[in-house]
């Protein structure tokens, strides 16, 4: 195969992959009409009801309490389906709901598709809903690291010099520094939520982009067309923000994924260990803990390891792309800005 085909076979992959991420984050975001324990729409006595937007009293549908009903409850469910009719989700579960009809963990089975956990909550509910957290929160980790690391390493490699070489020290003596052990001291006084938790990762994870970002900044700012600007008396602000950051971005968004694919394993690794979101969270890494305390279960942790090494599976493809397509614009670019200095 040649260059090219190799090349258009890479792009081919991520875009396949893209898609497929995309859709799975779609469903995700969609867990609350496919997989909830209270029907989409009842229409009771001619009227009509919308349990997962609002919660309604066992009295409107002819019991006897005041207090939210239960519907899967066989007096409610018949009085329902006596008097009108409902409309359920494809699971009817959410990630916290107990099925006190089988044991626990139970196999998979026509009424729990993936089985039951150790504590009797549907595995696929758990799968969707701590997907939607997952994927949101390696995105907001990757988001906040890929900033911090192009303000750092920019204005570091940039005017170079003394900044460069404190920014040097600073960066070696943050990035000694265990990220993951502070996060799990921290969880031992404190249980953080998730925003403190993406605050600490983002605080102590943004040293190893910032070197990439400043090498790509030192690079390029030896350019001709930069020293250029620079000798022709243009403001640094105005060589940074059009000459050198489009540069750096380029270079940022290929590892992007990376970044990406290692903040989804990182809440997948604290969440394993316990140390992650609180209890009560529906998490990927806690349904891989399930699968090693419960080794006569097989189908927690094959379940968890198979889906998970799907998804980064997905997102390193998309890396692989985004390297291919980055390469080309950062050439693209440099050409353009020589022919706008020439």
């Amino acid at each position: 195969m040649t260059l090219q085909g190799k090349r258009a076979a890479i792009i081919r992959r991520g875009k396949m992959a893209a898609f497929f991420l995309a859709l799975v984050f779609l469903l995700s975001c969609l867990s609350p009409i496919i997989a909830n324990d209270k029907p989409l729409m009842i229409h009771y006595k001619q009227h009509w009801f919308f349990p997962i937007v609002k919660a309604y009293p066992e009295t409107a549908f002819g019991g006897f309490f005041d207090t939210e009903a239960d519907y899967k409850d066989d007096f409610i469910a018949q009085e329902i389906t006596q008097q009108g009719w409902w409309l359920w989700p494809p699971v009817r579960f959410s990630y916290d709901t107990i099925n006190y009809n089988v044991s626990f963990p139970s196999p998979p089975s026509g009424v729990n598709w993936l089985g039951v956990d150790d504590q009797g909550r549907d595995v696929l509910a758990r799968i969707l809903y701590g997907t939607q957290i997952s994927l949101l929160f390696a995105l907001g980790l990757s988001t906040s690291v890929a900033f911090l690391a192009l303000c750092f390493g920019s204005w570091q490699g940039y005017y170079g010099g003394k900044v460069d070489l404190i920014g040097q020290r600073i960066t070696e003596i943050w990035g000694a520094i265990p990220a993951i052990f502070i996060v799990m001291i921290l969880s031992s006084l404190v249980r953080p939520g998730p925003w403190m938790l993406l605050m600490i990762l983002s605080l102590l994870g943004w040293h190893h982009l910032a070197q990439q970002v400043r090498a790509e900044v030192l690079r390029i700012r030896q350019l001709d067309y930069v020293q250029a600007a620079i000798i022709a008396g243009i403001s640094d602000q105005r060589i940074i923000f059009i000459h050198v950051l489009p540069n750096a971005l380029v270079s940022l968004l290929s590892n992007l994924p990376f970044i990406f694919a290692g903040a989804f394993g990182a809440l997948i690794t604290l969440d394993f260990l316990g140390f992650g979101l609180p209890s009560g969270y529906p998490s990927l890494g806690e349904l891989l803990a399930q699968g090693k305390n419960n080794l006569q279960a097989p189908w927690l942790g094959v379940t968890g390891c198979l889906y998970i090494l799907m998804l980064v599976t997905c997102v390193v493809l998309m890396g692989e792309m985004a390297q291919e397509l980055s390469a080309k614009r950062s050439s693209n670019i440099e050409q353009r800005g020589e022919g706008q200095h020439a």
